[in-house]
């Protein structure tokens, strides 16, 4: 009962007036917070249909907007073939 009511809420924040605006955001994180972070996208947002708890109440469309920034992150700190490596090592 507890998870219909998070996946309500959550749904109902997604749908709120602003929430397709887009927003800059100016910050500095380290590059290995930026690995982390598209290793937990890329993980979290996969394709294989099962995807778990909050992160399947995230439409399609919007799982790969988060995958496109987490690959934008990677580009931008110089990270794009370490990961891409590192995934070739997870198969």
């Amino acid at each position: 009962m507890g998870k219909d009511v998070l996946g309500t809420v959550y749904e109902t924040l997604l749908c709120s007036p602003g929430m397709n605006e887009a927003v800059k955001i100016d910050l500095k994180i380290s590059r290995k917070a930026i690995l982390l972070l598209s290793s937990l996208i890329e993980s979290g947002a996969g394709d294989d249909g099962n995807v778990p708890g909050l992160l399947g109440l995230i439409p399609p469309e919007d799982r790969e907007e988060l995958k496109s920034f987490g690959d934008e992150c990677l580009k931008k700190a110089g990270l794009k073939e370490l990961s891409e490596k590192i995934k070739t090592l997870k198969n």
